[in-house]
């Protein structure tokens, strides 16, 4: 078995074998990790452990006055170039990287708000459970799973929890956050922001509008990071190929080339990419733990991670059960992995892991194949379908592209 990194070169696979290719993270230059790397070194950042980024020139990026970096949730590599050709983004592409593992927002979005893999800032997927709490919580809404709130003052989830600081606070420019009005101020989004100045807006073309405004301000040189997160969405609800995805991306991409107009000459470089691409998968290719009883007693916590990447935590006299149980039932569609060999074949980055890594990872995880997704559902909690999902490791999941812009 092969797993392909962005570049040309092949790795042999040391682990159970998939039956078909998974990109791992490229994180020797080839990844967002490695591109956040390369942006706090032009910012005057004190360096962090990771190699820049291939093929991107420090000198030119650490120049400009204006640092612009687009985060356009859920456009991979792929999709961009299906949909995107003749287009104003694909027209600039620069290069093709690698998201982190998993590819997903809680993830990767962290990465780029404090410049560290997940191996470092362990924040590893939707659905994460923390020992600190004893619980189950989403990170980006920092809710538990299910219903209800943590009775916490505001501020003391993310201090607790999370423990990096933001890249804003390690940078010698003026800083700006872009966000969606309505997680501008959420907890994750303020802890993340550091010193930078949160500017919310509603629509692209505010957004937009929003960058151009940072950019022109007479206050010295300036690094603004921007989040736009409607792409994603879409896909989760209508599929990645839906129309509904095709309409936003064009109406997007042509605000993207008016944007560019508009800062000319604002000696501004922009760089735009995503977190993660995704890929459709039907609703019979959806295992949900309710029909697998006996795998679900085997558990001592729910499902935690992804629909794509599932955590599970195994009751200690279990362990030969549960693997025996998922080679009989599901490797189809599951590669089985201890959570250790995750960590050990560099998933989730080079370097010491956080010590809170191992915890948040379960005994097990499940790595779905081909278009699978895995699900379990609490009592409380409305079942729901995804037809665009992501957190896994295939190429279209995994490879998202880079703009370079000097305007």
């Amino acid at each position: 078995m092969v797993v392909h990194s962005s570049s040309t070169t092949q790795t042999a696979w040391d682990g159970p074998a998939p039956t078909e290719l998974m990109v791992r993270p490229d994180y020797q230059g080839g990844s967002i990790v490695n591109l956040m790397r390369s942006v706090a070194d032009a910012c005057g950042a004190a360096p962090l452990p990771y190699v820049p980024l291939r093929g991107l020139d420090g000198t030119t990026l650490a120049a400009a006055r204006n640092i612009v970096l687009l985060v356009i949730d859920g456009l991979g590599f792929n999709h961009l170039r299906r949909a995107g050709a003749g287009g104003v983004l694909h027209g600039r592409l620069h290069s093709r990287l690698t998201s982190v593992f998993p590819s997903t927002t809680a993830s990767a979005v962290t990465t780029f708000l404090t410049g560290l893999a997940p191996q470092q800032h362990a924040l590893t997927g939707w659905h994460m459970y923390f020992s600190e709490l004893d619980s189950i919580a989403a990170v980006l809404l920092l809710t538990p799973r299910g219903e209800g709130q943590y009775a916490m003052p505001p501020g003391e989830l993310p201090r607790r929890l999370f423990g990096h600081a933001s890249l804003f606070e390690r940078i010698a420019r003026r800083a700006v956050m872009i966000s969606p009005k309505y997680i501008a101020g959420s907890e994750f989004n303020t802890y993340y922001a550091g010193r930078a100045e949160i500017r919310g807006y509603k629509g692209f073309a505010e957004m937009f509008a929003q960058i151009e405004a940072a950019a022109r301000k007479q206050q010295g040189p300036a690094y603004i990071y921007a989040y736009y997160p409607e792409l994603d969405s879409l896909s989760h609800v209508h599929g990645v190929g839906s129309p509904q995805v095709a309409s936003r991306f064009a109406a997007l991409d042509e605000a993207c080339g008016r944007f560019i107009d508009a800062i000319r000459g604002t000696d501004t470089l922009l760089l735009v990419t995503a977190d993660h691409g995704f890929i459709d998968s039907p609703p019979e290719r959806l295992i949900e733990l309710d029909r697998h009883p006996q795998l679900a007693e085997m558990l001592v916590r729910p499902l935690c991670g992804e629909r794509r990447i599932a955590y599970c935590y195994v009751k200690p006299d279990k362990a030969g059960q549960f693997e025996a149980y998922v080679r009989e039932h599901l490797s189809e569609c599951a590669v089985l992995l201890r959570g250790e060999e995750l960590v050990r074949q560099g998933w989730f980055g080079p370097g010491a892991p956080d010590p809170r890594l191992a915890g948040r990872i379960g005994n097990y995880a499940l790595m779905m194949k081909a278009d699978w997704t895995i699900k379990d559902w609490l009592p409380d909690e409305k079942r729901h379908a995804q037809i665009g999902v992501h957190g896994g490791a295939s190429a279209d999941e995994m490879f998202v592209p880079l703009v370079v812009v000097q305007a």
